[in-house]
């Protein structure tokens, strides 16, 4: 489970100090909400490691072959328009976005919100928490979000100026015309072997 940590209203990190406090402290994952308030987030289990790659390697074959975009993994921190640095398990941007990003920008945490994000649920999330992700992700500007929460093996699908979408026991999903093509296959993500 994750911890939040409110900070006093006189400590303000700025994006270079939360950039700084993130590689001095590599072993924890951090996010830094709009409301500057840190959260710390614990390692993944193994069930969810296996599913994260998935997923991520799933991504990574579509986009290297269609070359649309970049996909990033779990460990990339995003600095959101609205002042929040979040870190979905699985992101895509679109070249154009990435490509009118500086070399210091793309180094660091992209200023930007990816245009596709993906959260897989663990045992340990609270679902509210992650449903108020997934709704920051898309007022910030993603435009195709799934929240996939494997116990249940349901799938939340949010998109822009939409309320979420609830679908049981899909075995696909599609990348609709935000990644055209993609179809991720959710069979491994269900059933570990």
């Amino acid at each position: 489970m994750n911890f939040t940590l409110s900070l006093p209203a006189t400590v303000q990190l700025n994006d270079d100090q939360f950039f700084e406090l993130c590689q001095k402290n590599r072993d924890c994952r951090f996010e830094l909400n709009a409301k500057g308030e840190l959260i710390i987030m614990p390692p993944t289990g193994g069930e969810t490691g296996r599913r994260n790659m998935d997923l991520s390697f799933q991504l990574r074959a579509w986009e290297r072959k269609n070359k649309l975009g970049v996909s990033f993994d779990s460990s990339t921190c995003f600095k959101m328009p609205n002042g929040g640095n979040r870190s979905p398990d699985a992101a895509w941007v679109s070249r154009s976005r990435w490509d009118a990003l500086s070399t210091e920008e793309k180094t660091k945490f992209p200023p930007l919100c990816p245009d596709f994000v993906v959260e897989i649920r663990s045992p340990s999330d609270r679902l509210n928490i992650l449903r108020e992700k997934m709704a920051e992700y898309r007022d910030n500007g993603t435009k195709l979000g799934w929240l996939i929460d494997p116990t249940e093996q349901q799938v939340e699908i949010y998109r822009r100026d939409q309320e979420p979408e609830i679908i049981r026991k899909p075995t696909k999903l599609s990348g609709e015309d935000i990644l055209q093509g993609f179809e991720l296959d959710l069979m491994p993500l269900w059933y570990l072997d």
